[in-house]
C-alpha cells in the first residue's frame, strides 16, 4: 500500500509540473494586467471564487472583461468587496470602465495615480467608503464620459480640472463633504463651465459655498439636469440662468439664495423645479409658472411668495404637482375648470381667506390645512381640511394562491420560487404624485425589464414596490430582480444588473435621474468557471477519485445515520426536558417561567376574541391573568411565522437575562402541543406615539415628557453598555415605547435586535432593517451597525417628543424641519407640539432640541453614547426643576439598573404591534 501511494505521488508531481507549463502556454493575458489582478487578489478579499483559476482573460474571471490581451473592464459591483486600497487598478492602463458600486467595504483614498487610466470612459464608484480629496489628476482622463462619486466621504473642493474633461457628460458627486466654491475657467485655470457637452452636474448634498457663478449658465451648456441642492450656497441666482434652454430638472432647493426668484421664462423644456427653503425677496406667483407649458412639477415651499394665486397656473397641461405650502399667499383661491385631472395641490400653513367654488367634484387633491380658509364653515371642501396618508400600490401575486416558498425564496410574478437581486432605487424626482395609479409602476417594470433582456441577462420578472418619499425628498422604491431559469443568480448577473442601474442607459417616463444601492446578495449561483487547468486535473485524477470515494461510501453511509439523528435532536432544543423534574437539555433561564399549553389556555378563556388585544403578521396577542392575580400579554405566533425550536430557546434565554424597570420583561413562554408563545408583562397605557398622535386620552405635558426621555434613554443606554452580551435594538421608535399606569416608560420589541459581544469590532455588518424615518442613515449607507443607531432613532423620538410630528409627514423628515426652525425664533415657535404650554414655559427646550440634533449627526462618531444622553436629560431636568419621579414610582440614584435573577411581574398593556415584517416579534437576529 506505501509502495502504491509514494507511485500516485510521483504521478501526482509529475502531474502538477504539466499543469504549470500549461498555464504558461495557455496564458493570454498581458503580463502587467496579470500582475495587477494577482495584487488585487491579495489585497482584496471577498472576490469572486474564480479569481485565481486559470487565465484572467482566457478562464473568464468573473467581473473581469478583456479586449485581446488586455484588461478593458473591471465591474465588480455589489460583490461586498473588502479593501483599504485601490492603487493597484491605476496599473490597467487599458481600462475602459470602472464599477465599483455597492461595495460599503471598500474604504480607501482616490489615489492620484488614478490619472493612468487614459482610456477610462465610465468610473461608478457609489456608496462605497471612499474619503479624502478627489484627486487634480482625474482632469488627466480625457476619454470619460460618466462619473459618479455618489454616497461616499469625499472632502475638499471639486478639481478645477474636471473643466478638461471635454466629452463628459455625467458628472455626480453628491451626498459626499465636498466644500469650497464651484470652480469655473480663468486664464490660468479650467472649470465647470468648459463642460459644454456636460447633461447631468449633481451636487446635491454637499457643503458646496458662495454663489453659483454665471459663466455656469452660458448658452453653449447642454445641462439637462442641474442640481444645487442641500449645500450652503447663497446669494442672487445668475438671470442668466434662462440661457439653458435644454434644462429639463432644476433643483436649488435648501440653500442660503436671496435676491429675487429667478425669471425662468426661457427654459421651454423645464418640467421639474425645486426652490425651496431660501430666503428669496418676498414676491407675488411668478409670471413663468403659467407660461412653461411643459412643467408637470413646481416646489416652493417657504419661498416668501404672497397675493393671490392666478387661476391660470392650474392650466398647464403636464402638471401634476405643485407644493407652494409655507408661505403667505392670500386671498381667494380659485381652481378654476380647466385644471388637469390628478394634481396634487400643497397650500398648507399660507393665509388663503375664501375658496371660490366653482364646481363641487374636484378630481385633484388639495390641502389648505393651516389656512384661514378652514376655520370658517362652509368656504372649502371639508376634505381639503384634513391631512390624509396617501395611499400606495403595493403588487401583488393574486394567481399564486396559497403559496409560499422556503428560506430566502420569493414568489415571482409567475408563481415561482426563486431568490431575487433586492435593493432600493433612489430617483431625484417623480412627476406623479399619485401613488395608487399602477400605470406607474407598470411603465418602471416594463422599462427595467426590456433594459436586462436586451443586455442578455437572465432576469425572469421585475417588481417595484413600497414607495417612500425619505429624508432627502426623494422617491425610492424597492426592487426585485427575479433570475430566470435558475434559482439564483451568478455574481457576474449581479454585478452586470446594479453596473446598468447606476450607469442608467434608459429613458423612463415620468421618472428622473436614479441611482440604485443594493442589499447583499444571499447567494451566488453557479459554480467556477472551468478552466484549461481544471479540464487537465479532473481528466488525470479523476480515476483516483472515483476509486476513493468508492472506499469511502460505505464509511458515509454509517456516519450519515449517526449524523442524522444528531441533527433531529439539534432541531428540537428540548429533547429530553421535563419541566416538572427541570432534567434534560433545560433552557438557562434568569426569572421567566415555563407555562404548560393548558396554562395558556385557561388565562386566556381559550384564546377567546375577547381577550385579544393585538393582530400582528406574527399572530395574536392575548391579555391574561397567571398565578391568580398577574395580568400578562401572551404573544401567540402562527404556524407561518414560528422559529425554529432551537432559534426559540436561543431567544428565550435571551430575553430572560434582561432585567430592567425601562425595559419591557419576559415572564415567561410556552413551548408545546407544537406552539411557540412568549409571555409579557401588560403594559396600561399603550405607546408613546399613541398619546403624541392624540388616539390615546392621556395628555403628556413637557415635564412628563422630559421624565419618558429619562427612562426610555436608561433602558436603552442598559441594553447597550450592561446587557450580557451588549445589544443593538435596532427599531427604536415611539411606536416601541410604551407607558405603564404611572407613566413609567420602557423599551420594548427587541424583533429586529442584534447582539455585539462576539464581533470585537464595534459593529455588526448586516443587512439594513429598521423603520424608515428613524433609520441612521449612515447605518443605511455602510450596513454596519452600531450602538450609535440606537442614537440616532433615539433623537429622532426626542424630536417627536417637542414636536409632536411623525417622523416624515408631507415628504419632509423631521430632522430637516428642525433645521430649518433653528435660528427663526417664529418658525421654531411653529414647529412646537401645539398641546404644550408656550416655549417661555418649557424649561430646557432649547437644550433638549440640542441634544436631539447632536444624536442626529450625520456620522456616528459625532454622536453621544446613551449614557451621555442620559446625563444630559438628567441636566436639562434639573435646569427646568422637574422631579425625577413619577407618581409613585421611585427612580434609582445612578442611571442604570443592574440586572438581577429575579424580575416582579408588574402590570402592563400591549403596545401596538407594527405588522410590517410579517414576523414573530422579540426575535433576535444572533451573529
Amino acid at each position: 500500500m506505501k509502495s502504491s501511494w509514494k507511485m500516485d505521488s510521483r504521478i501526482l508531481d509529475y502531474l502538477m509540473l504539466v499543469l504549470i507549463q500549461s498555464i504558461a502556454i495557455l496564458a493570454v493575458t498581458d503580463n502587467n494586467d496579470f500582475a495587477v489582478l494577482t495584487a488585487l487578489r491579495s489585497s482584496w478579499t471577498n472576490l469572486p471564487r474564480n479569481w485565481g483559476d486559470g487565465d484572467p482573460c482566457d478562464s473568464n474571471w468573473e467581473g473581469v472583461n478583456c479586449t485581446g490581451t488586455r484588461v478593458t473592464n473591471l465591474s465588480l459591483a455589489g460583490m461586498g468587496l473588502v479593501g483599504r486600497s485601490i492603487s493597484d487598478v491605476s496599473s490597467l492602463t487599458a481600462l475602459q470602465s470602472l464599477d465599483l458600486s455597492n461595495n460599503v467595504n471598500l474604504s480607501a483614498i482616490l489615489p492620484p495615480s488614478i490619472g493612468n487610466l487614459r482610456n477610462l470612459s465610465v468610473l461608478i464608484l457609489i456608496h462605497c467608503s471612499f474619503y479624502g480629496p478627489i484627486p487634480d489628476s482625474i482632469g488627466s482622463l480625457q476619454q470619460l464620459v460618466y462619473i459618479s462619486l455618489l454616497g461616499n466621504r469625499f472632502t475638499g473642493p471639486i478639481p478645477p480640472s474636471i473643466g478638461n474633461l471635454s466629452r463628459l457628460s455625467w458628472l455626480d458627486l453628491s451626498d459626499n463633504n465636498i466644500n469650497g466654491s464651484i470652480p469655473v475657467s480663468s486664464e490660468t485655470s479650467p472649470g465647470l463651465d468648459r463642460l459644454l457637452n456636460a447633461r447631468h452636474f449633481h451636487f446635491s448634498r454637499n457643503q458646496l459655498s458662495g454663489s453659483v457663478p454665471s459663466q455656469l449658465f452660458s448658452s453653449n451648456m447642454s445641462l439637462l439636469h442641474a442640481r444645487f441642492d442641500g449645500n450652503l450656497l447663497e446669494g442672487s441666482i445668475p438671470p442668466n440662468l434662462s440661457n439653458l434652454r435644454s434644462l429639463n430638472e432644476l433643483y436649488l432647493a435648501n440653500n442660503n439664495f436671496n435676491g429675487n426668484i429667478p425669471n425662468l421664462t426661457g427654459l421651454i423644456n423645464l418640467t421639474y423645479v425645486d426652490m425651496s427653503n431660501n430666503s428669496f425677496s418676498a414676491s407675488g406667483v411668478p409670471e413663468w409658472f403659467s407660461s412653461l407649458q411643459s412643467l408637470t412639477t413646481i416646489i416652493m415651499e417657504n419661498t416668501r411668495l404672497q397675493g393671490q394665486i392666478p387661476v391660470d397656473v392650474f392650466t398647464l397641461p403636464q402638471l401634476e404637482t405643485m407644493n407652494l405650502s409655507n408661505n403667505n399667499l392670500t386671498g381667494t383661491l380659485n381652481i378654476g375648470n380647466s385644471y388637469r385631472n390628478n394634481i396634487t395641490l400643497d397650500l398648507r400653513n399660507n393665509s388663503i381667506t375664501n375658496f371660490q367654488q366653482s364646481t363641487t367634484n374636484y378630481n385633484m387633491d388639495v390641502e389648505l390645512v393651516g389656512n384661514p380658509v378652514c376655520n370658517t364653515n362652509g368656504r372649502a371642501p371639508s376634505r381639503f381640511c384634513s391631512i390624509e396618508d396617501p395611499r400606495v400600490f403595493i403588487p401583488r401575486l393574486s394567481n399564486c394562491g396559497a403559496m409560499s416558498c422556503r428560506g430566502d425564496a420569493v414568489l415571482t410574478p409567475t408563481c415561482q420560487c426563486s431568490r431575487p437581486y433586492t435593493g432600493t432605487i433612489h430617483f431625484y424626482s417623480v412627476s406623479f404624485s399619485n401613488l395608487q395609479n399602477v400605470s406607474y409602476f407598470n411603465s418602471l417594470n416594463g422599462t427595467l425589464m426590456s433594459l436586462f433582456l436586451s443586455d442578455g441577462l437572465p432576469v425572469n420578472s421585475v417588481i417595484a414596490s413600497n414607495p417612500v418619499i425619505d429624508l432627502y425628498s426623494y422617491m425610492q422604491f424597492t426592487l426585485q430582480i427575479f433570475p430566470s431559469g435558475q434559482d439564483s443568480f451568478e455574481r457576474r448577473s449581479v454585478s452586470r444588473i446594479g453596473f446598468l442601474l447606476n450607469r442608467q442607459p434608459f429613458h423612463l417616463q415620468y421618472f428622473g435621474p436614479s441611482f440604485f444601492i443594493d442589499q447583499p446578495y444571499c447567494c451566488f449561483s453557479g459554480s467556477n468557471n472551468s478552466s484549461h487547468v481544471g479540464i487537465i486535473v479532473g481528466v488525470t485524477i479523476g480515476g483516483f477519485i472515483l476509486v476513493l470515494m468508492i472506499v469511502l461510501a460505505g464509511i458515509y453511509a454509517y456516519r450519515q445515520k449517526k449524523k442524522a439523528k444528531r441533527a433531529m435532536d439539534m432541531n428540537n432544543p428540548f429533547p429530553s426536558w421535563d419541566p416538572e423534574k427541570e432534567s434534560g437539555a433545560v433552557p438557562q433561564l434568569h426569572g421567566a417561567k415555563w407555562f404548560s399549553f393548558e396554562d395558556m389556555r385557561k388565562c386566556t378563556n381559550n384564546f377567546s376574541e375577547t381577550n385579544c388585544v393585538g393582530v400582528g403578521g406574527y399572530g395574536k396577542v392575548y391579555k391574561g391573568t397567571v398565578d391568580t392575580s398577574h395580568v400578562v400579554a401572551i404573544k401567540r405566533a402562527q404556524q407561518g411565522s414560528m422559529q425554529g425550536a432551537h432559534e426559540f430557546k436561543t431567544e428565550i434565554e435571551l430575553l430572560s437575562r434582561i432585567h430592567h424597570k425601562n425595559v419591557v420583561s419576559l415572564v415567561g413562554f410556552c413551548y408545546e402541543q407544537g406552539e411557540q408563545m412568549l409571555v409579557y408583562e401588560y403594559i396600561s397605557n399603550g405607546t408613546l406615539k399613541d398619546c403624541l398622535s392624540g388616539k390615546s386620552e392621556l395628555k403628556l405635558d413637557w415635564n412628563k415628557r422630559l421624565r419618558i426621555a429619562l427612562d426610555a434613554a436608561k433602558g436603552l443606554s442598559y441594553l447597550h453598555e450592561l446587557a450580557d452580551p451588549p445589544i443593538i435594538h435596532r427599531d427604536i421608535k415611539s411606536t416601541n415605547i410604551l407607558l405603564d399606569s404611572h407613566l413609567v416608560a420602557k423599551v420594548a420589541d427587541f424583533g429586529l435586535s442584534k447582539l455585539v459581544g462576539d464581533t470585537g469590532k464595534g459593529y455588526v455588518s448586516t443587512q439594513v432593517k429598521g423603520t424608515l424615518g428613524y433609520m441612521d442613515p449612515e447605518y443605511y449607507m455602510t450596513q454596519q451597525l452600531t450602538e450609535k443607531s440606537d442614537v440616532y432613532s433615539f433623537g429622532v423620538v426626542l424630536l417627536e417628543l417637542v414636536t409632536g410630528r411623525a417622523p416624515i409627514q408631507h415628504g419632509k423628515h423631521i430632522v430637516r424641519l428642525v433645521q430649518e426652525a433653528m435660528g427663526d425664533t417664529k418658525n421654531f415657535d411653529q414647529i412646537i407640539d401645539p398641546n404644550l404650554d408656550s416655549r417661555a414655559k418649557l424649561g430646557g427646550l432649547e437644550k433638549l432640541v440640542d441634544l436631539a440634533m447632536g444624536c442626529v449627526k450625520e456620522f456616528s462618531v459625532d454622536r453621544p453614547t446613551m449614557g451621555e444622553v442620559v446625563r444630559e436629560i438628567e441636566n436639562i431636568m434639573e435646569l427646568a426643576n422637574v422631579d425625577k419621579k413619577t407618581n409613585h414610582t421611585e427612580f434609582s440614584s445612578s442611571s442604570f439598573e443592574k440586572s438581577t435573577d429575579e424580575s416582579p411581574l408588574r402590570s402592563y398593556v400591549a403596545e401596538e404591534f407594527d405588522e410590517s415584517y410579517g414576523s414573530f416579534p422579540f426575535r433576535v437576529e444572533r451573529n
